[in-house]
């Protein structure tokens, strides 16, 4: 009863999560309809996606992403333990040590960024490009101390089960770069969104996240101890993911460093790709892998491997509809891309090569968000260090095919060689946590894999064929007639869904429905572990 309790709390948090992941997706295409709006596929806006790549480093540097993995187990056993004020300290040493550490690498690269940007962005040969790409370097960099600091106080309000305002933080994030971009962008070009992400990350992710950890009671203690066994061990499960190479992040850096070999605008054509797919796998993937790791982390603590196979087992199901979907998102790439970013600098020439990217990122949204989720599996037990190992070896390997499709495919290769890295990577490491963990219903997630993937051929050809059919009679290089073939087929899309759903009994296609159509579902029905199962 107890860990049916957990399934349903995961459900819940899930939801919360799904929600802002959602609300934050959305906010988040208005962003970068803004930035195409503005600048199109031009050189600023390759000098401002080049801008992120040192500051991204950083944060990968301090781990500042993996905050909520680190260091929950070892704040919620205090907890646990009924020692929370002990763990309020552990939390101020670790702020404390890592915070200065953090200030010292924002000093270094602050003064030394050109150097940096023509390391990571070696491809740059315009001058005004690089100085500008270097300028909002040093805008974004101090960004970086309040994610990390951020990213503590949200770990706090997760390990005592509170979701809401850190759910708040990527919606904050994500509205002050719009509107540092329009209010700023009018007198300072493209540097207008790079104080936008300086602001958001100062309100959504530090200020926001302090008055929220402050109202659960948590407490700050001016003081250092690098000798703390709890510090030590924080170093321990840390350290691999500094090293480690993420697939996300390295897909972040890998699509800079190999756009910028590419032509004026491949490097802005691949983000806006890859921010749509990640709508995707923000939706399903990282919502849940956030809402399910405390409750996966309670089990690891608890030694009960069986139900974390569980939990494990019809997450990773429930996430390979993405499938489906993605084909819908291939189908209409050009659709999506016209509806979305078609006006402004951003022309129809943009939107061709936009959209013949997306299609090859789409191919590996699966993989994104199944990673993502068998990767919170060994942060659970504390392994840290095999996915760290693991995923650098992955991207080590890949990076000729990568090379080898950029050569022959330009950007759509470099979108198809991150996709085909990724889905290796995500199915080698489920079958080594089988392996690990004796994971008895893992034939129930491949058998799941394989029905999925006739089903989203068959529903792709049958969208594809009503879709070609409906541009012969709709100019589909219109925002008007791109939105009514998009809906066209996005009603087809849904119905061929559920009759697929409906015909073969597939219980987590027709749990998805009703929560789709029953806004006053209850949590048992809103994600499909959540169901009472046999």
């Amino acid at each position: 009863m107890a860990n049916e309790n957990i399934l349903k709390k995961v459900g819940f948090a899930s939801f919360i999560m799904m929600a802002s992941v959602f609300a934050s997706r959305v906010i988040g295409v208005f962003r970068e309809m803004a930035i195409a709006g503005f600048g199109g596929i031009n050189a600023g806006v390759d000098a401002y996606q080049i801008a992120f790549i040192i500051p991204e480093i950083l944060n990968h540097i301090v781990a500042s992403g993996f905050l909520s993995i680190t260091f929950i187990p070892i704040f919620a056993l205090y907890l646990s333990l009924n020692r929370e004020d002990e763990g309020y300290k552990i939390l101020s040493i670790i702020m404390n040590g890592f915070g200065l550490l953090l200030v010292g690498f924002i000093l270094v690269t602050m003064i030394w960024a050109p150097k940096f940007v023509n390391i990571f962005a070696p491809g740059i040969q315009d001058p005004d490009t690089f100085a500008l790409a270097v300028k909002m370097t040093r805008i974004i960099i101090p960004a970086q101390f309040f994610f990390f600091t951020g990213g503590l106080l949200m770990a706090v309000q997760f390990a005592k089960e509170k979701f809401f305002i850190p759910a708040l933080a990527p919606l904050i994030y994500n509205l002050s770069i719009i509107l540092g971009g329009l209010i700023l962008g009018p007198f300072m070009g493209m540097e207008g969104f790079a104080w936008g992400v300086l602001i958001g990350a100062f309100i959504g992710n530090f200020g926001l996240q302090l008055m929220g950890a402050k109202k659960l009671g948590m407490r700050y203690y001016p003081m250092l101890s690098f000798t703390h066994p709890d510090l030590i061990k924080y170093i321990k499960l840390t350290l691999p993911l500094m090293i480690g190479l993420t697939m996300t992040f390295s897909t972040e850096i890998l699509l800079k460093f190999f756009g910028s070999y590419l032509n004026e605008g491949s490097i802005a054509a691949m983000n806006y790709a890859l921010r749509v797919m990640f709508i995707l796998v923000g939706l399903f993937g990282q919502a849940i892998g956030v809402a399910s790791y405390p409750f996966m982390a309670k089990l690891a603590q608890k030694g009960d491997l069986f139900e974390l196979n569980r939990l494990l087992n019809k997450t990773l199901k429930f996430i390979f509809l993405v499938m489906p979907f993605s084909v819908l998102f291939i189908v209409l790439s050009h659709e999506i891309v016209t509806i979305l970013f078609q006006r402004g600098q951003f022309d129809a020439q943009a939107t061709v090569l936009t959209a013949g990217v997306l299609q090859f990122f789409m191919v590996g949204a699966f993989a994104f968000s199944a990673q993502n989720i068998v990767s919170r599996g060994y942060y659970a037990i504390q392994n840290t260090v095999f996915p760290a190992i693991f995923t650098s070896l992955c991207v080590i390997v890949t990076l000729p095919l990568i090379f080898w499709f950029m050569k022959t495919m330009g950007p759509k290769g470099v979108a198809l060689g991150l996709s085909l890295s990724v889905i290796i990577q995500a199915f080698v490491l489920f079958e080594c946590w089988n392996k690990k963990s004796l994971n008895s219903g893992k034939k129930e997630v491949y058998l799941f894999f394989l029905k999925m993937v006739p089903i989203s051929l068959v529903i792709g050809c049958i969208l594809f064929v009503t879709a070609v059919a409906a541009r012969n009679f709709i100019n589909h290089s219109t925002f008007a007639g791109s939105f009514t073939i998009a809906c066209l087929i996005g009603i087809e899309f849904l119905s061929l869904f559920f009759l697929t759903g409906f015909i073969f009994k597939i219980p987590e296609i027709l749990t998805l429905f009703e929560t789709i159509f029953n806004l006053k579902v209850t949590c048992k029905r809103i994600f499909p572990w959540t169901k009472k199962l046999p």
